[in-house]
């Protein structure tokens, strides 16, 4: 079957981003808005005996969210195939004025929430319509004991939109007018965008090419730097002073609330990521060997392997892409193939390779058509058809949540990864699973290395530069030259060092940083990777009973802690090192197996 890599974004408002239907859901989210501010001012507890209006307050708080969560994908969808166009702005503006808006009648209604006694809360949060959002509505309720007056919080919540979601899309400006040369391996030179840089990053083969493009990326990121640092300075320093002003001692307790996670947990992962970190330098190299280095880079972290006896790579075709993922997530549950090819079938997917699209991907909700929106750009890599069942994973997530609250959609960052991570556990692993020959299995198995590559080393540089770098900048400004120290030692402790050539300017160089919505994007992705390793091995065993776990796994995600979800479906402890080392043998398992296998090609 042939599909479209162009995604559907007209069955969300027809007409484009002048859409006029857009410009009407923007009024009926503003009236909403109104509407909700109205009925929390006129609340009177003692008339709304059955916590009836209480309820239609809840219904219409999360319609307005979906309302707002289903333009934005629906603008940002616009501004992904067409990065850097100026004409996307004003929308992005509008939303950030009805998320402030929204932020006031909502602190409103936390505060609602909190001056009922706890007796009078509990009644209410049993009743049918508040029960499925109880344990959302008591998050809320705690919150509201961080808010200041509503005065003071409406302020803030404007000054966030010149201020740290001002620096955010900033970045996204610096980002999309950087261009470098490149020079290919018929040595012809010419220009290509940040966005391209990157996506030719991970795949390019001939080593001398990859580190000429490292080296003009490096340059190219470095030039940069002035504005990038003022950009995330300024970003840092709104998020520590709102964060001081909410009541916070640390600028770790955010990103762990908003995972709903323990710093018991946190330090256990970490501690697990550290004891094994010995087990990649064997692994690493081997691969140096076999990609006839005498060092190794940065940009030789994925490096493919193309070279192995009698292997040749071939380009994996989208359509046949497509097809071995329904396949193999069958396997495991047919209601994700189910799922899967819906999603080619309906144009949910953007994944064409072509000029002007952001670089990165994503997955997006839909809330109000109940479906997703999936961004990425398909080369035919053999890495490639993981990144779309990861984020494929993503959205089977939230389609099994549909037919509950939009409040019980909103699971965290840290098992969001889950999800994706196992879908794409699924794919890698029926990669290496149907190799031909011993040369073949190599090159899988090295591609399926990306990720444990990715968790235990890149993300934990990512988490000790953010860590060092916020525990700083409550001192004042930091410079351009101490974030390049700042990141080059993470880089020699995270990888332990396994690199010779570091990338001191990847704090200017990744999104991730600037990212105003969400503190730390860095720790949620080790966990949701050793999370759902767990779950893997987990199905591996249970075989046919398995599909039904599992989605009520996913159904609870946003319904509890990150431990209490563990104790329940999986029936272990998060805050005990044994949980984490479970993961980080199978990597093991993965390197013996690379290590014994490509003995016989290093000469």
């Amino acid at each position: 079957m042939t599909y479209s890599q162009k995604w559907n974004l007209e069955s969300i408002f027809p007409g484009g981003i002048t859409s006029p239907q857009l410009t009407q859901k923007y009024d009926l989210i503003a009236k909403q808005i109104n509407d909700f501010t109205d009925m929390i001012a006129d609340y009177s507890l003692a008339q709304d005996k059955n916590f009836t209006v209480l309820a239609d307050l809840a219904d219409l708080a999360q319609n307005i969210g979906a309302g707002i969560g289903t333009a934005n994908i629906f603008v940002n969808g616009w501004s992904s195939v067409d990065y850097g166009n100026s004409v996307y702005a004003p929308h992005f503006n509008k939303l950030g004025n009805l998320w402030v808006s929204f932020s006031s009648p909502l602190n409103a209604f936390q505060k609602l929430l909190s001056k009922l006694d706890d007796e009078t809360f509990e009644k209410a949060i049993t009743t049918s319509r508040l029960a499925p959002i109880a344990f959302y509505l008591t998050e809320l309720r705690t919150d509201a004991k961080r808010l200041l007056d509503d005065k003071t919080e409406t302020l803030i919540n404007k000054f966030d939109l010149d201020g740290q979601q001002a620096w955010s899309q900033h970045y996204d400006t610096i980002s999309a007018s950087l261009s470098m040369s490149y020079t290919d391996e018929n040595n012809k030179t010419r220009q290509i965008s940040a966005g391209q840089a990157l996506n030719m990053l991970d795949g390019e083969p001939d080593n001398e090419v990859r580190a000429n493009l490292m080296t003009n990326y490096e340059k190219m990121w470095a030039e940069a730097e002035n504005l990038t640092s003022d950009t995330l300075n300024h970003l840092a320093g709104f998020r520590l002073t709102n964060q001081e002003a909410h009541g916070r001692q640390s600028h770790l307790e955010q990103p762990l609330e908003l995972n709903r996670m323990s710093r018991e947990t946190l330090d256990a992962m970490w501690q697990v990521v550290d004891a094994n970190k010995g087990m990649f330098k064997p692994y690493f190299e081997r691969k140096k060997q076999l990609l006839g280095l005498k060092s190794i880079g940065w940009q030789d972290q994925v490096a493919p392997l193309t070279n192995i006896g009698d292997y040749k790579p071939s380009d994996v075709s989208y359509d046949d892409a497509a097809k071995f993922i329904i396949e193999q997530f069958g396997k495991f549950s047919p209601k994700m193939a189910s799922f899967a090819q819906m999603a080619f079938e309906n144009n949910w997917i953007e994944s064409e390779n072509r000029p002007g699209k952001q670089p990165g991907g994503y997955m997006e909700s839909v809330p109000d058509l109940h479906e997703s929106r999936i961004f990425l750009t398909y080369t035919g890599s053999v890495n490639d058809a993981a990144t779309i069942a990861h984020e494929l994973g993503h959205a089977f997530h939230s389609a099994q949540l549909t037919d509950l609250p939009f409040w019980r959609d909103a699971y965290a960052m840290n098992v969001a990864e889950t999800a994706s991570t196992f879908a794409e556990l699924i794919v890698n692993d029926a990669n290496v699973k149907e190799a031909k020959t011993d040369a073949e299995k190599i090159v899988l198995l090295d591609a399926k290395m990306t990720n444990p590559i990715a968790m235990f080393l890149n993300i934990h540089a990512r988490f000790l530069f953010e860590d060092s770098f916020y525990t700083e900048r409550k001192h004042g400004l930091v410079t351009p030259q101490r974030l390049n120290q700042l990141m080059d030692n993470a880089q020699k402790e995270a990888f332990d060092g396994i690199l010779d050539v570091r990338h001191p300017h990847f704090w200017s160089s990744k999104l991730h940083f600037f990212i105003d919505s969400v503190p730390f994007y860095n720790f949620p992705y080790t966990f949701g990777y050793l999370f759902s390793s767990s779950i893997y091995a987990q199905a591996q065993k249970d075989g046919d009973n398995f599909e039904e776990k599992y989605i009520a796994l996913l159904r609870d995600t946003a319904n509890m802690t990150s431990e209490e979800l563990a104790k329940k479906h999986l029936g272990v402890d998060l805050t005990k090192p044994e949980f984490w080392q479970t993961g980080a043998d199978l990597v093991k398992k993965d390197i013996n197996e690379f290590l014994s296998l490509s003995e016989q090609f290093v000469q």
